[in-house]
């Protein structure tokens, strides 16, 4: 199975002014990724449902140079500085594709 660069990433944020506040450099984030990241297959933002001060985070990359171009984008960087107000906790989780269904599934 191809795999690709995959990860989650688990943002924990202070309370819901920080969250407020982190969604839209979320979507100002986005607008980069969209037009500027073809290396970027997936990158989808999540809501818990119980948790409202939490946003979980897949990221599907072609490979791991098209992650590290990711990282490396001013729009990646702005939201990564300027979340750091916003956030309490972040875990991110590497993943690796054994099986499934996807665009990076044969």
């Amino acid at each position: 199975m191809t795999s690709g660069f995959a990860l989650v990433a688990r943002f924990e944020l202070y309370d819901e002014a920080a969250a407020e506040a982190f969604d839209v450099l979320v979507e100002q984030a986005l607008a980069g990724i969209r037009v500027h990241e073809p290396g970027t297959l997936e990158y989808i933002v999540h809501t818990v449902s119980d948790e409202p001060l939490t946003r979980v985070f897949y990221e599907l990359y072609e490979d791991q140079a098209a992650f590290d171009r990711h990282q490396e984008q001013p729009h990646t960087r702005y939201f990564m500085t300027e979340t750091e107000q916003h956030i309490s906790a972040l875990h991110v989780t590497f993943l690796r594709a054994d099986a499934g269904k996807g665009p990076m599934a044969n």
